[in-house]
């Protein structure tokens, strides 16, 4: 049975600092087909205004985030910490997408319960098929209900 979460688009949170990674992430979705609207975040403050519907122009459409753990403000950490402390999106998928290979980044990510841990130069030249993987991921399960 499908729910009605699967007829909606999903939209792509990207928490993304830096200009350039942002736009090679957004480089990766255009060549791999995926339709799917990307939102950018340029920190984790930004990015909870975007999920509390703070601005007009934000979908209400359900978010899958991909996030940064190093960026000014709000770093990624606190970010999902916030999401996992809040009702209303303690539930938010979240992947963790991000140049930190520490292992107290990765333990601290798993600890708020992310989806997935990604090093981006580990990707490499498979970023692409990492995209893909994503894409995959998001049309296959069953995310959970915002409502």
């Amino acid at each position: 049975m499908m729910t009605g979460q699967k007829a909606m688009p999903i939209n792509i949170l990207l928490v993304e600092d830096d200009d350039g990674d942002a736009k090679a992430v957004i480089r990766a979705f255009k060549r791999a087909q995926i339709a799917n609207p990307i939102v950018r975040a340029r920190d984790g403050r930004e990015a909870l205004e975007i999920l509390h519907k703070q601005r007009p122009d934000m979908p209400e459409t359900p978010f899958i985030c991909l996030v940064d753990v190093n960026m000014p403000r709000m770093n990624g950490h606190e970010f999902v910490a916030a999401l996992r402390d809040d009702p209303d999106l303690r539930k938010l998928v979240v992947f963790m997408l991000t140049t930190s290979k520490m292992r107290d980044d990765v333990d601290h990510a798993y600890d708020n319960n992310v989806a997935g841990y990604i090093v981006k130069e580990s990707a490499g030249a498979d970023f692409l098929d990492l995209i893909g993987t994503l894409n995959a991921y998001w049309r296959l399960v069953e995310l959970p209900d915002m409502q």
